[in-house]
């Protein structure tokens, strides 16, 4: 298990690296913190801007769920539109839609028959939000809804995910 940590500990490093090496001007990079019912999640957030409304945002996460002693790391991705509501665009709200890749950990102490078992899933997530920026640093503010449908092994749907991020704009 410590050599799958450092290795996800090492892509989370080069994912920083890139995003700190990208010479356009409308990126951030942060955190996202979410949670639902009887789970929590932390995910590094990466956000590009496109051509204006778009942007592509990117995040890898790891979610614990407490009910079953289950970890997934995961890494999603978000084609969005993003509209700017207050006149000095600082104010702005956003929709999209992308793909998730799961991996799902447990230990054996959730009740399942393997003492170490692992396994993927492929999804679909919608998002809508609001964010806001800052004038004086360059510092973003969100607030969104990130439902996904998974598709792949079993179709299931997981409704309840708030999530609160904080992004250094560069």
């Amino acid at each position: 298990m410590l050599i799958k940590t450092k290795k996800a500990i090492l892509l989370v490093v080069a994912v920083m690296g890139l995003a700190f090496a990208a010479k356009a001007q409308n990126n951030a990079i942060g955190v996202r913190l979410s949670g639902g019912n009887q789970w929590y999640c932390a995910e590094i957030s990466y956000q590009r801007s496109l051509d204006a409304p778009n942007r592509f945002e990117t995040d890898l996460g790891y979610r614990v769920d407490d009910e079953f002693d289950i970890g997934y790391l995961f890494l999603t991705g978000v084609y969005q539109l993003h509209f700017d509501i207050s006149a000095d665009k600082n104010l702005g709200w956003y929709f999209g839609f992308g793909p998730r890749l799961e991996i799902l950990y447990h230990d054996g102490h959730s009740g399942f028959d393997n003492p170490i078992h692992f396994a993927g899933a492929l999804g679909v997530v919608g998002q809508v939000g609001l964010d806001y920026h800052f004038n004086a640093i360059p510092l973003q503010l969100a607030l969104d809804y990130r439902p996904c449908l998974y598709l792949i092994p079993n179709a299931a749907f997981q409704w309840a995910d708030f999530g609160i991020s904080i992004r250094y704009r560069f």
